[in-house]
């Protein structure tokens, strides 16, 4: 397996650990309809082959075809509120019933339901509202609207950011991986350096921040003609949380240059970080924030841009227009979903799964050589790899020997930067059911020591 094949937003879909996978796949039902997968669907990186198949979900636990129960602890960020959730799903089939699709040009109470919802969650201004079939659209969205809002076409994003894998979201993005082989894409993209917990070129403590947020205030004074800066909250696949003073530095040199800032918290809102949305925990708002994933209850594919109220000056430039904009089903299912956040006091329980996942996951720091970083907020964690605490070497094939190890005993999470084991189960996950997945982790972990992987 070469090195470089690991350096990816995720985990390698053709490797000698992936082979071995499927050899230990005894089901002969699995293999076949694996084999038809792979026939009818066309191939692509990070996707192909698939894993495994599943049969049914329920809260947070997969089930495959061949009857193993898995602990989802990476769930496509859609989970926040568990697979199959009950509650969203009696809504849908009421909603069924009544109104499955708005025609354009139409309105429905689903829709304004939950943008009254959403802009009643925000603070002000941000009482504006745009709904899509999926993130990457969300994305688009804001770009437009950044455009035609300032009249400039040029953003700032960061290196190694991820926004959606549709040209103009992966020309905005920092992922090279998705651009390769691609060609032109959108002009006016300029891309500076994340902030970062011990690497990059200033520096990783937490009074070297500063110098990434005045980095981006030296671009936008050089290069000019700079309408927008887009950036993820936190950084969710390998949870990077920039300090306090980064985002109030950031926000000021926004408000200085008239430069909007857009926020994405796609997979990280609602309730993931232990807050709503994510930038309550840093005392500032975004001029535009985009919305998706867990946002349709795991359910529905569905997504949202929310605005400025003096940002309503566009109205002659199409800025969604899509089919499924105002999707009963996908407004019931956004609805549904945050009703229920609030009804179970999810954030609350966040909180306290937060707090025991930082003291167990430090115990695996203190236990295990390989770990050179643990750090996270809410359920959304990270564990780092590496080969040498002093350089910082990642130890890439242990990650992905950790991956398959948990897999055959019941725990699935995604390897990032091939070396970041991320761990973001269901918010609605019990405590013991924490504390079995953890102990899957640690168990392989000890495996792993023992040289027995």
């Amino acid at each position: 397996m070469k090195e470089d094949k690991l350096l990816l937003e995720g985990d390698i879909n053709i490797s000698e650990a992936r082979e071995e996978w499927y050899n230990s796949i005894e089901c002969e039902e699995t293999k076949q309809l694996l084999e038809e997968d792979s026939t009818y669907f066309l191939h692509q990186a990070m996707s192909t082959p698939c894993l495994e198949v599943l049969e049914s979900c329920s809260n947070a636990k997969i089930i495959t075809k061949s009857g193993k129960e898995i602990y989802d602890f990476h769930g496509n960020s859609v989970h926040q509120i568990g697979f199959r959730n009950q509650y969203v799903i009696e809504q849908l089939k009421k909603q069924l019933d009544i109104l499955p699709f708005s025609t354009r040009r139409y309105t429905n109470e689903p829709a304004i339901k939950l943008a009254n919802k959403l802009t009643s969650l925000l603070p002000d201004p941000l009482n504006r509202v745009l709904f899509a079939p999926g993130g990457t659209s969300a994305i688009g969205m804001a770009l437009k609207l950044a455009r035609a809002v300032t009249g400039k076409h040029k953003i700032v994003s960061l290196w190694d950011s991820f926004h959606g894998a549709s040209l103009d979201s992966i020309s905005a993005g920092g992922e090279a991986i998705f651009r390769q082989g691609m060609g032109p894409l959108m002009p006016g993209v300029l891309r500076i350096p994340p902030p970062t917990s011990y690497r990059g070129i200033f520096g990783g403590e937490e009074r070297d921040q500063l110098k990434y947020a005045d980095y981006l205030e030296y671009v936008i004074e050089k290069e000019g003609e700079v309408g927008a800066f887009l950036m993820e909250t936190i950084r969710n696949t390998d949870v990077q949380i920039p300090p306090l003073t980064y985002w109030k530095r950031v926000r000021e040199i926004c408000d200085k240059h008239n430069v909007l800032l857009i926020l994405d918290e796609i997979p990280i809102a609602l309730g993931r970080t232990g807050k709503m949305f994510s930038f309550e925990h840093f005392g500032i708002q975004p001029d535009i924030l985009c919305l998706g994933k867990g946002l349709g209850g795991g359910i529905i594919p569905f997504a949202a841009m929310i605005c400025r109220e003096d940002f309503n000056t566009v109205s002659e430039v199409s800025l969604g227009h899509y089919t499924h904009e105002k999707s009963p089903l996908g407004c019931t299912a956004a609805s549904a979903t945050i009703d229920f956040i609030q009804h179970e006091n999810l954030l609350d329980k966040v909180k306290k799964d937060e707090q025991f996942m930082r003291e167990e996951l430090h115990k695996f720091k203190d236990e295990f050589e390989l770990v050179g970083d643990v750090r996270g907020i809410g359920l959304m964690w990270a564990v780092e790899l590496v080969a040498d605490r002093e350089t910082k070497e990642k130890a890439s094939v242990e990650a992905e020997k950790l991956m398959y190890e948990c897999l055959k005993k019941g725990l699935s999470f995604k390897v990032s930067k091939g070396n970041v084991i991320l761990l973001s189960p269901a918010l609605t996950i019990k405590r013991d059911e924490l504390e079995e997945a953890l102990g899957i982790l640690r168990n392989a972990f000890i495996a792993l020591r023992n040289k027995q992987l």
